[in-house]
């Protein structure tokens, strides 16, 4: 169980395989690795992997703080607890990209659980991002 956000960010950073890291929230990550598919909210379709964010830290984010990227993934999909229920929280995957969902996010198949994340780490990450000069808001459809 991953406690602290620097904790998450030492996991990113320190990450060597097999496979990337992402970031799924789901209340029942069992059910989810048995099934190995995601269901398109919208539309209903079956897709052919997990939906997930990816963790990796791309070379446009050049040195910046690698906690401010993790605090911002976790905190753009923060709305998926309330719509998914209250038992949701975020995992850490490690996995193989397998295509792309409706929205561009990877699909991953194969995938690790690595590590649940204390839903504690989301008032770190929430507490940061609005510190930030910039409002990002949400990625909540409504």
């Amino acid at each position: 169980m991953i406690s602290r956000l620097d904790e998450l960010s030492r996991l990113v950073e320190d990450w060597v395989g097999p496979g990337l890291l992402y970031v799924r929230w789901t209340p029942d990550i069992d059910r989810d690795l048995a099934t190995g598919r995601s269901r398109d909210e919208l539309t209903g379709v079956e897709l052919p992997g997990l939906s997930a964010n990816s963790l990796a830290v791309e070379p446009w984010w050049e040195q910046r703080s690698t906690r401010t990227l993790v605090a911002r993934r976790l905190y753009d999909y923060r709305h998926l607890q309330e719509i998914r229920g209250p038992n949701t929280r975020p995992w850490v995957l490690a996995g193989r990209e397998c295509g792309r969902g409706p929205d561009n996010e990877p699909l991953l198949a194969d995938c690790q659980v690595i590590a649940a994340v204390d839903l504690a780490v989301m008032d770190e990450a929430v507490d940061l991002i609005d510190e930030l000069p910039a409002d990002w808001g949400g990625l909540r459809r409504v």
